[in-house]
């Protein structure tokens, strides 16, 4: 099979890109699971922009810097704040609706923004929106195809180039090699690596980890975003609690009857999401309690029904309800800034390899992302990656030798993910990292027996959890979403990038 390109992923930024490139070639788009199983249909927060009368591009810039805790790359973040506005209105001109409020839209206020921003569709369904217009916008165009139940398993090499991808089919159960002139991951993120997380089962890291044996350079990767608000309920999933919802003035309670908040940051439940995150930790830790309360009861039932829908029915289903309960919430994984390095048109340093949106690490979130820049990350950058990539037209790479057999784990997955949340989570030390990178690399590793989807998964998982330990190890003082209880301080020293490859060990650029 020999597409001009092939896209990995068929969230925002794969479907965003497979549109640019349409118009240079044939395109392949593949999917792990179903093609629309990912993170972006689970994104509820919304999509910011600078829209509104009352807010500008250089606002949203300053702000998104701020959360950023001094790493964002400033010439990524101006790049997605500068062309979110059109990257929006081509979403329109495609038939996205987002929630209106008269003739304009109904803009939403998050966590650390200064102003009235987010973009949402159907009150709390907005990365279902985007990825239903884009999904309906790309099988539109007879120069895409897609396949779904297609794992990849390793990339394709030759001659340091990327010349394709060694991809799992689960219908035929078999292997197959699929060779293009450019390669775009676009796999989203790795929250199954943590046993919480509001992420889909489909988050392993496939991309970072593939793109890691290939010889791609991996930066930041320590910083994980852990939402501060998960429902904590028995029995039910840890579905994500927007933002949101605080936005809109829920408060944060502990199990004593507590609103804590206030003391923790001047902008209580609106500070930004690692201070959030570790206030709530901080709080269960001091009451011995799983979990704190969102305290939505002194909000207009009507509005929160209707502005929350999504959340309002999954919560109802689980027999809570949101309007005239407490609802139990915890942190719970949720976002990499980190991932594979790129550049601003999702170049690695691999040629013929590209990254977009969660996977790929363009410097725009810091070391803590701002709430609903994702989304217009996966828009931005999928579309600038799709323009870059049509430089490989007609170029088609060498010949590809043998794939190196892959080798899976011996471990259970429980085992991994207990271990990645206790010594690699919220709270981070010295010896709990050294134990969990020893753990990684002493763990044996065996030939496949009998491939699947699941076990190629684990590889990955194992692949990303040593090396989120190994970096999270050696960024010793504390920065955005990085926590070390025993480097509290955020230091000058570690005003860098973490960068790691298969033949380095940690290094700060």
């Amino acid at each position: 099979m020999t597409p001009d390109f092939l896209v990995v992923g068929a969230g925002v930024a794969g479907l965003r890109a497979a549109i640019e490139l349409s118009r240079f070639g044939e395109v392949l788009v593949i999917a792990k699971a179903g093609l629309r199983e990912s993170s972006s249909e689970y994104a509820q927060g919304g999509i910011a922009v600078a829209l509104s009368d009352d807010d500008e591009v250089e606002l949203h810039e300053q702000d998104t810097l701020a959360a950023g805790a001094g790493l964002c790359d400033p010439d990524a973040v101006h790049c997605l704040v500068e062309e979110g506005p059109a990257c929006i209105q081509q979403l329109l001109d495609w038939g996205a609706q987002f929630d209106r409020k008269g003739d304009g839209f109904l803009f939403g206020l998050e966590g650390a923004h200064s102003r009235r921003r987010i973009l949402h569709a159907k009150g709390d369904s907005t990365g279902r929106e985007i990825s239903r217009t884009l999904y309906r916008e790309a099988v539109a165009h007879e120069n895409i195809n897609f396949r779904s139940h297609s794992a990849i398993v390793d990339l394709l090499m030759a001659g340091g180039e990327a010349a394709g991808a060694l991809v799992y089919d689960e219908s035929s159960q078999r292997q197959m090699r699929i060779y293009a002139h450019a390669v775009l991951l676009a796999t989203g993120g790795m929250g199954r690596l943590f046993r919480y997380t509001t992420n889909p089962d489909v988050a392993t890291g496939d991309g970072v980890a593939t793109a890691y044996r290939a010889g791609a350079q991996i930066s930041d990767i320590e910083f994980i975003q852990f939402h501060p608000t998960a429902l904590h309920l028995e029995g039910a999933p840890h579905f994500l609690l927007s933002e949101a919802l605080r936005g809109e003035g829920a408060y944060l309670i502990n199990t004593v009857g507590e609103r804590f908040m206030p003391g923790y940051h001047e902008r209580a439940e609106l500070a930004p999401r690692d201070v959030v995150s570790r206030s709530i930790f901080k709080e269960m830790r001091r009451t011995g309690a799983d979990h704190v309360f969102m305290d939505l009861r002194h909000l207009d039932a009507a509005f929160v029904r209707q502005r929350f829908p999504r959340i309002y029915d999954t919560c109802l289903a689980h027999g809570m309800d949101i309007t005239s309960s407490l609802v139990p919430a915890a942190p719970a994984a949720h976002y990499s800034m980190g991932g594979v390095r790129t550049d601003l048109d999702g170049r690695t340093n691999i040629p013929r390899l590209y990254a977009a949106g969660e996977v790929a690490s363009t410097g725009v979130h810091g070391a803590n992302r701002l709430a609903s820049n994702s989304l217009l990350e996966g828009v931005v950058y999928g579309a600038r990656a799709g323009k870059a990539m049509q430089e490989w037209i007609g170029r088609a790479p060498a010949a590809t030798g043998e794939v190196p057999e892959p080798l899976l784990p011996v471990m259970e997955e429980s085992e991994l993910r207990r271990l990645t949340w206790e010594d690699c989570g919220i709270r981070r030390r010295a010896e709990q990292l050294e134990a969990m990178v020893e753990r990684m690399a002493m763990t044996p590793m065996v030939p496949v027996q009998e491939a699947t989807t699941a076990l190629y998964e684990l590889r990955n998982m194992h692949t990303v959890a040593g090396l989120v330990a190994q970096c999270a190890l050696a960024r010793r003082e504390s920065r955005g979403a990085h926590f070390r209880a025993d480097f509290p301080e955020t230091l000058p020293e570690f005003q860098k990038h973490s960068l790691i490859t298969k033949t380095n060990e940690v290094t700060f650029i």
